[in-house]
């Protein structure tokens, strides 16, 4: 009888001690997934894998087509480039070139390295160089790239060796060809385009793991890559379209790094004392394109130059971007070749908007359609929007998903409605890879037409004479003014927020390689 006592006792010490260790247990698993989460300085940061919150889902991850910032902030980490550019030095660098020559005004020989495997283990190959130009240039695969590259009359392989021709000197030939990311002419003909655009294989730093549609597209590391380990083991990127949504993502730790940050965030961001902001001035235009082959008043150059008169540039810039952006003149940027600083552009000037407007017709109004996405800065919109308002023109704010609105723009019907929104790279930094795209007659982006304006592009990217091919875009420039089938806004910013535990340093061309991020040690 006198042990119960003793037994009810080492029990309730027992289940004491159990419930202890539980907790204790709990604690510490919660404590280990916070580390793990948001590590601290000196821990084993190479383990951390990067989290990002892109503004939208990612188009597509076949290089081939579309090159939209959450399509190539994805895909440039699978595939290889087939030369590079210098950050610091603007330079033109090897990569999957070893080396290359001009042979002639139209010939050029690249050497490619013999030391790549795409991530199936196939060797990477002339062949597959040459391939890879060849789908662009294929008019029935309708890449967007296609004008960039269409001075390029053949691409085959000889060995080791690619061989590129051209119809005329190419000025801008190496620098669209910084662009050009590899693909595996096998593997590709073997599953077909749409299986591979679901399922790339490419052979660059990182591989493609899986894409959960609607929710994220995960990658990791290449460990056999022959540029070397990156130091970043996975990327999970993040399909966040809401802008408040991804700076809480930052602020709480779930997300490492996040893009399209808004100007009103940036004092947010910098009162966290373990996040950062990356900025800097890109050649990225922010643009509005106006439809002149539809039925639609945007056909009439006055209608449009009532239109550029009637936006308040200055306010969009301080107010909005709160100075993270710089006034432009033209659709293109001064880090672009080609840009004119003699072209005067268009000033906020209402009255003058209006009696345009007028005599053009219009004194009781018009209703304008403006097809955007999510993709660009809602508050910039509203704002061109309001600005319109005031000088009697109606605009309904057409939105769809950025996968559709590009599809409807580049449709060749041309049914869109009347203005978009666009903000455009070619990271190319020269004029041919943003106006000619952009408004030569035919191209996959151009709603306009002007042989004067064909005639001076054409012109510019067929001579390696920069005098000649400045000559040419003052002139076509000047076209683009009077006719005004678009409008620049301004000079975009890159603005990032990020854990200040990233090393990384933004470039003007809006790279996106993982492979030079780290982690603080």
């Amino acid at each position: 009888m006198a042990m119960k006592p003793l037994l009810k006792s080492t029990t309730f010490i027992f289940s004491l001690f159990l419930i202890i260790t539980l907790v204790g247990c709990s604690v510490a698993n919660k404590q280990a997934a916070n580390n793990e989460q948001k590590p601290q300085a000196g821990t084993q940061a190479e383990s951390r894998k990067l989290v990002v919150d892109l503004a939208n889902e990612s188009s597509n991850l076949d290089p081939g087509l579309q090159y939209n910032f959450d399509s190539y902030s994805v895909y440039r980490n699978i595939f290889d480039n087939l030369i590079h550019r210098d950050a610091k030095t603007n330079n033109f660098v090897p990569w999957v070139a070893e080396s290359w020559k001009q042979d002639s005004p139209t010939a050029w020989t690249f050497k490619i390295r013999g030391d790549i495997k795409f991530h199936n283990g196939d060797a990477l190959t002339a062949e597959d160089v040459a391939f890879s130009i060849q789908r662009i240039l294929d008019k029935d695969f309708r890449s967007p790239q296609y004008a960039n590259f269409n001075m390029i009359t053949a691409a085959k392989a000889e060995g080791s060796e690619l061989k590129i021709t051209t119809d005329k000197p190419s000025p801008t030939l190496l620098t669209q060809l910084v662009n050009l990311s590899i693909v595996p002419q096998k593997y590709v003909k073997e599953k077909g385009n749409d299986q591979f655009n679901l399922n790339p294989v490419g052979s660059g730093a990182y591989q493609f793991e899986s894409w959960a549609k609607g929710t994220q597209i995960t990658l990791k590391a290449n460990a056999g890559y022959w540029g070397g380990k990156p130091e970043i083991p996975a990327v999970e990127y993040r399909f966040v379209s809401n802008p408040a949504s991804r700076v809480a993502d930052l602020q709480s730790g779930k997300a490492d790094f996040a893009s399209a940050i808004s100007p009103d965030d940036v004092d947010n961001i910098k009162r966290k004392s373990e996040l950062q902001i990356f900025s800097t001035p890109t050649e990225r235009v922010a643009y509005l394109a106006f439809n002149m082959v539809g039925d639609t008043p945007t056909k009439s150059s006055q209608v449009n130059q009532a239109i550029a008169y009637g936006i308040n540039y200055d306010s969009l810039i301080t107010s909005l971007l709160h100075g993270y952006g710089k006034p432009v003149t033209q659709v293109l940027t001064p880090l672009s070749f080609g840009y004119d600083t003699s072209i005067p552009g268009y000033t906020y000037n209402p009255e003058k908007a209006k009696a345009l407007l007028k005599e053009a017709g219009h004194a009781n109004g018009i209703t304008l359609d403006f097809a955007t996405s999510p993709s660009f800065d809602q508050r910039i919109v509203q704002a061109v929007q309001g600005d319109l308002d005031k000088i009697g023109i109606k605009v309904n704010i057409v939105s769809t998903d950025q996968a559709t609105y590009l599809k409807k723009v580049q449709d060749p019907a041309r049914k869109w409605g009347s203005i978009r929104m666009g903000i455009w790279s070619c990271a190319c930094m020269d004029a041919d890879g943003t106006i000619l795209p952009l408004f030569r007659t035919g191209t996959i982006w151009s709603s306009y037409t002007n042989p004067t304006f064909d005639q001076a592009v054409d012109a510019a990217r067929t001579t390696t004479d920069d005098a000649v091919r400045t000559d040419n875009y003052k002139k076509a420039l000047n076209v683009l003014q009077q006719d005004v089938p678009g409008i620049g806004l301004y000079q975009a910013y890159a603005l990032y927020g990020a854990s200040k535990q990233l090393q990384w340093q933004p470039d003007p061309q809006e790279n996106f390689f993982v492979k030079d991020m780290k982690w603080a040690k």
